[in-house]
């Protein structure tokens, strides 16, 4: 009787709530109360049982909401989009990980409360993005263009580029204006020494993490923005593939640089995406078949663009071998 009572997109909410809270607690309360190095194995079940739970909630969208199919390809697109773009994200990780010299045995707490607080700054732009987008329709052409702007830019890219923490200006302003201590103090972000609060290097990367972060969401909250304009999706699918960033972090760290042509692949689908909206914002002007590309078209374009720049980066590796010998 409740349940009919209840709109089961609201149903469907609490759950998705629910079931990140729930898990989040047990994995800080109950696994990793204490400092210890992720191994590859647990890396690998974490993957799995994220990319499964997120699976599931896809297709109860599917069964539950009333636009169920085109709701939940939509769902599946923008959760690949973003899984995808995410992988640019594990570099920069990495490096501000490597740079600090930060123990393996701190990366999860670190990477926590990273994640955990990207969820709370992607929840933000995007209710955000969907006021600015009920308000001031137009401005999904910027979206549109900024999505073409930043494929192109990508594809055209030198996948060389590396990012130097000791540049980033939020790290000179900490190192200029905040207490911070010499050594991580076992993972704490904030000590006492001799009655005054001192930051400690974990926090700074903390912070520049977080930070990483609010860049890559420039990229794709407009990339979920053109896939769907419903925020029940946008949200899910966004939310579901940053909590999954830390276990494929830890999974794919060290065999990342395998898949050279995942960049092109993103590139790619950054165009199509972008162009897709700009596209339905002409419609009337242009023909039926550009200004009406379906959520199964953009679902097959995405999932197959990132296999086969997999499956290439996997089966002709030399390439990649080449590039670096002529550069």
């Amino acid at each position: 009787m409740i349940a009919q009572m209840v709109k089961p997109e609201a149903l469907l909410y609490s759950v998705f709530l629910i079931t990140i809270s729930v898990f989040l607690l047990i994995d800080l309360g109950v696994f990793n109360r204490k400092p210890k190095p992720i191994t590859t194995s647990a890396a690998l079940y974490q993957s799995i049982f994220w990319v499964s739970v997120s699976l599931v909630f896809g297709f109860l969208i599917l069964i539950f909401l009333e636009d169920g199919a085109a709701a939940s390809l939509q769902y599946f697109s923008a959760y690949l989009t973003e899984y995808a773009l995410s992988v640019d994200n594990i570099f920069v990780i990495l490096l501000i990980l490597k740079f600090f010299t930060v123990r393996e045995a701190l990366y999860h707490k670190i990477l926590f409360w990273g994640i955990l607080g990207a969820v709370i700054f992607r929840g933000v732009f995007i209710f955000l993005g969907l006021y600015l987008v009920a308000h001031f329709h137009w401005i999904l052409y910027l979206f549109g263009g900024f999505l073409l702007y930043s494929g192109i830019k990508i594809f055209f890219g030198n996948s060389d580029e590396t990012v130097d923490p000791s540049e980033n200006p939020v790290l000179k302003f900490c190192k200029k204006y905040l207490p911070v201590t010499e050594d991580d103090s076992n993972g704490s972000f904030v000590v006492r020494e001799e009655g005054r609060l001192r930051f400690t290097p974990v926090f700074l990367v903390l912070l520049l993490i977080e930070t990483t972060d609010l860049i890559f969401a420039v990229d794709s909250i407009p990339a979920a923005f053109a896939i769907s304009q419903n925020e029940f999706v946008i949200f899910t699918s966004n939310i579901f593939a940053v909590l999954g960033l830390r276990a494929m972090f830890f999974l794919l760290s060290g065999v990342i640089n395998r898949f050279y042509l995942l960049q092109k692949g993103l590139s790619v689908i950054l165009v199509f995406i972008g162009a897709k909206m700009l596209f339905e914002m002409g419609a009337g002007y242009l023909p039926d078949w550009l200004t009406n590309i379906g959520p199964g078209v953009s679902f097959t374009v995405i999932i197959g663009t990132l296999t086969l720049s997999i499956l290439f980066s996997v089966i002709i590796p030399e390439i990649q071998e080449e590039q670096r010998s002529e550069s």
